[in-house]
């Protein structure tokens, strides 16, 4: 089907960590005069670039890479409101330029929030909680509910929006004072903003020009995707080299700010922040024993070994949740908007054949975007694609609230 003219298009690159994100947005931008703009929430943190993973200058190639390195590491992680309003304002200079932009980065809910025109995720005229949000511990003390234990919080919740409370796990802290939050600061349930905002998406049949269907802007979406147990050894690579970079280095420096503040009477909050970064919080203990002097050898090898292993677990189990929310959140929410052909998944698994089955497909998929030239089905690029495109099929639909439905855990037995 032809598309409409193309006017301010938004590429994203996701995927999961290790799978070349970076790789592929600096190898578009050189050809599409693109700039990249950071989706990864770590990485707008100033300074760590082992623990951070940050793309070096080097591998920039000269290509402007925007909100990278861009707060203190004092500061808390941007809330989505803050990084939407950000992104736009920097997509708006890009194209004030002639540019391209080109979003890239792991966390993916920032993604699916600039994607979207989200009632609940965009600005603060738009959000009811943006401006909350940004003032937590106020808001905490404004409703002391909030402080309550996770049973307290979902018997409020069931009063109040029963719908919500079906939707998440009793165990689910965070979700539940959301939807509590929705409710405390708006009156309005956030079962019934969630549907008002899905029938809006379900109503609008306007093409590309009229916001893409739920689309924020007209976007084309790249996933790079890779096999299981080679991202598993191609991470684990990946530890043992930022090991080898410095990565210790920057543990003890993490490690003396949060110590030196704690001596000025200013602590840190270490459970937020870059300070839950992989990599930092398994080494800390390590790096702890060292400065103190207080273990053996023998301990000091075996504390390394765990931190090691402990390091790319974590890294693994990060790498998982990126897909599920790839395949759960945002294939659900694209096919919502009715735009479900605007992701298309490229394999990674081989890091010699990049180029091949990842860059290039790519930028012939971005020349018929440009161009308004009709585009392929997606689950025609690969026998990947087509696998692991259907995995959404029998998903579709699941997001409405009428059917949602409530499970019992195999974890902890709670229905």
């Amino acid at each position: 089907m032809t598309r409409a003219p193309l006017k301010n298009p938004l590429i994203a690159i996701i995927g999961a960590t290790g799978t070349g994100k970076s790789e592929l947005a600096v190898a578009l931008a050189q050809r599409y005069n693109g700039e990249i703009i950071n989706g990864d929430a770590m990485q707008l943190y100033e300074g760590l670039p082992i623990i951070t993973n940050k793309i070096t200058v080097e591998e920039r190639k000269g290509v402007p890479h925007h909100l990278l390195g861009c707060i203190g590491l004092n500061e808390p992680t941007w809330v989505v409101g803050t990084f939407v309003k950000k992104a736009i304002g920097v997509i708006e200079k890009i194209r004030s330029r002639g540019m391209l932009p080109i979003l890239v980065g792991g966390t993916h809910y920032y993604t699916q929030s600039l994607l979207f025109i989200d009632a609940l995720a965009t600005t603060k005229d738009s959000d009811p909680l943006a401006e909350a949000q940004d003032f937590v511990p106020d808001l905490a003390a404004k409703y002391p509910i909030l402080n309550e234990s996770d049973e307290r919080l979902m018997e409020e919740l069931e009063k109040v929006d029963p719908v919500m409370a079906m939707r998440w796990h009793p165990k689910d802290r965070r979700k539940i004072q959301r939807s509590l939050e929705i409710w405390l600061q708006t009156g309005r349930r956030a079962s019934d903003m969630y549907a008002e905002q899905r029938e809006a998406k379900l109503a609008n049949t306007g093409n590309a020009s009229d916001s893409d269907q739920g689309l924020r802007f007209p976007s084309l979406v790249f996933w790079i995707h890779a096999e299981t147990e080679t991202l598993r050894e191609r991470l684990d690579r990946r530890v043992d080299n930022m090991l080898a970079r410095g990565l210790l280095d920057e543990v003890a420096s993490l490690d003396g700010l949060l110590r030196s503040n704690a001596s000025a009477d200013m602590p840190i909050d270490e459970t937020k922040g870059i300070f839950v970064s992989i990599g930092f919080k398994e080494f800390r203990p390590y790096d702890s024993a060292i400065r103190e002097g207080s273990c053996s050898e023998k301990e000091l090898s075996r504390m390394r070994e765990d931190a090691v292993e402990r390091t790319k677990i974590a890294t693994r189990q990060y790498a998982k949740r990126q897909v599920r929310w790839i395949e759960r959140k945002l294939m659900s929410g694209l096919d919502d908007a009715r735009s479900g052909d605007s992701l298309y998944l490229l394999d990674g698994t081989d890091v010699s054949a990049f180029n091949s089955s990842v860059v290039e497909p790519a930028a012939r998929l971005l020349d018929d975007f440009l161009t308004a030239t009709p585009m392929p089905a997606p689950s025609s690029l690969s026998d990947t694609a087509k696998s692991m495109l259907q995995v959404n099929q029998s998903r579709q639909g699941t997001t409405a609230p009428q059917n949602w439905i409530r499970e019992r855990c195999q974890l902890c037995d709670v229905t």
